[in-house]
């Protein structure tokens, strides 16, 4: 199994990759919780979500693991969750099962621009320091996600603030980050998983630590014939263009749907890649079509497989989630970290409730170490030169403060073309560049005469 992965010519051990694996588990477990939470306000059994969010994130872990050999791991990406119930069903109309098939065709368009080397091309056509202007706001977007879901930063009557340290659940969260803080400072191993588990038993005396109703997994087998395939019958895939007058709304919504999803991932492996060192310059930069030979080129086609296969069981996008820097930080650096997440997912559908019983202050306090272990990316951007700096910030900034990784690439995009123009020097941008910030005003244009209309 170690000649397998490699595991001496990556120089990691057994040990090493099975603490990442774990801390990855621990860091995304609650996806599989909150997932099918906001999934099933379309209408979908709950029981029968989480079991497709499970198996969905099983498989596509496997196969990351054991063909692209990486540490990443797959599950519903919760932004794309609420853009599937809130704009696609609630907004513009459609049932869950038309929305279920957008989600397909987004995958086969994501296979198709994958095996035609397009993703190894918008790769190598971004900017050096865009790269590291994704990989700093990555850093700035999960560490927001920890103070977000703890409530550290409450939103009253939409303005943010911070809340009360009379707050049990704040005063737990500044426990755990501490506590993160001070093992990882001391080069603990296990430092991450370590700090979730006593915080989280730290939160039982304090009621903080609890254990939620949920559906049995015998129930969840039951109700999963509710979701599975149900793309194929008349209810799915033949009825999304049935209605000429909601054509343009599904292209405009699978459109958004497939960006998203490519520029999600697309943000996640370089800015965690490049930092890390699992995908060398030559991978980042190489425009030629490898075969599928290198460690980038497969993991991202099986980023790409797995979104079509979580919508046949009955679940959103199904991506490589960035909480995968946390066992990448913790030392993961081949498949064997993902194939340990795998495990941990696929047990963890007998324990949703035992799961369920990680507080958010206790992830919360994680998300937020594991996002200023990524930030000394951004010193690689040359803050003295404007065009830089410009397109830079504006992709940390969105990044962070929308609350989603493509529209940080957006703005980075859109503001890089721009600062080029503006300064004469036009001819430096790619065609890649000018093509994909393109289709991002455009889908954003889409979207507001959208929002018009509906």
């Amino acid at each position: 199994m170690g000649d397998f992965f490699k595991l001496k010519e990556y120089g990691t051990t057994w040990s090493r990759e099975a603490i990442a694996g774990i801390t990855t588990f621990f860091s995304m477990a609650y996806i599989i919780i909150v997932a099918p939470n906001i999934l099933s306000q379309s209408g979908m059994e709950w029981g029968a979500v989480f079991l497709a969010a499970v198996i969905a994130s099983v498989v596509g872990t496997l196969v990351m693991s054991l063909y692209a050999n990486v540490p990443f791991a797959l599950a519903p990406g919760l932004g794309m969750c609420s853009f599937f119930v809130v704009t696609v069903c609630d907004q513009m109309g459609f049932t869950w099962q038309q929305a279920l098939s957008m989600v397909f065709i987004c995958g086969i368009i994501n296979v198709l621009i994958t095996v035609t080397n397009i993703r190894r091309l918008i790769i190598a056509s971004i900017p050096r320091s865009l790269q590291y202007a994704i990989s700093g706001g990555i850093g700035l977007f999960v560490a927001y996600i920890g103070l977000i879901q703890v409530g550290v930063i409450a939103f009253d009557s939409g303005t943010p603030a911070l809340s009360s340290f009379a707050d049990p659940a704040v005063l737990l969260f500044l426990f755990g980050l501490v506590l993160a803080i001070v093992l990882y400072t001391r080069k603990v191993r296990g430092a991450i998983v370590i700090a979730l588990i006593v915080t989280t038993l730290v939160g039982i005396p304090a009621g903080l630590t609890s254990s939620t109703d949920s559906v049995s997994f015998v129930e969840a087998v039951g109700q999963l014939p509710d979701t599975f395939g149900v793309i194929f019958t008349s209810e799915g895939l033949p009825s999304l263009f049935s209605d000429p007058v909601m054509i343009p709304s599904a292209v405009v919504a699978i459109l958004s749907f497939s960006l998203v999803d490519t520029f999600d991932t697309i943000g996640t492996f370089i800015g965690t890649g490049r930092r890390s060192g699992l995908f060398t310059e030559e991978e980042l930069s190489s425009v030629e079509n490898n075969g599928f030979r290198t460690r980038l080129d497969r993991a991202l086609l099986c980023d790409s497989c797995a979104t079509s296969v979580g919508a046949i069981l009955g679940t959103s996008n199904t991506t490589t989630v960035v909480e995968s820097t946390a066992g990448i930080e913790a030392g993961g650096r081949t498949g064997l970290t993902s194939l340990v997440v795998a495990v941990c997912v696929a047990v963890s559908s007998l324990f949703a409730s035992a799961i369920s019983m990680i507080p958010a202050s206790a992830y919360g306090a994680v998300l937020v170490l594991v996002g200023i272990l990524i930030l000394p990316s951004f010193r690689n951007v040359n803050w003295e030169d404007m065009v830089e700096a410009v397109p830079a910030f504006f992709a940390g900034l969105f990044m962070a403060l929308c609350y989603n990784i493509s529209y940080g690439i957006a703005m980075g995009f859109i503001t890089y073309c721009l600062m080029k123009v503006v300064t004469g020097r036009g001819s430096d941008v790619s065609g890649i560049m000018w093509v994909v910030s393109g289709l991002f005003i455009l889908v954003f244009a889409l979207q507001a005469l959208m929002s018009l209309i509906v």
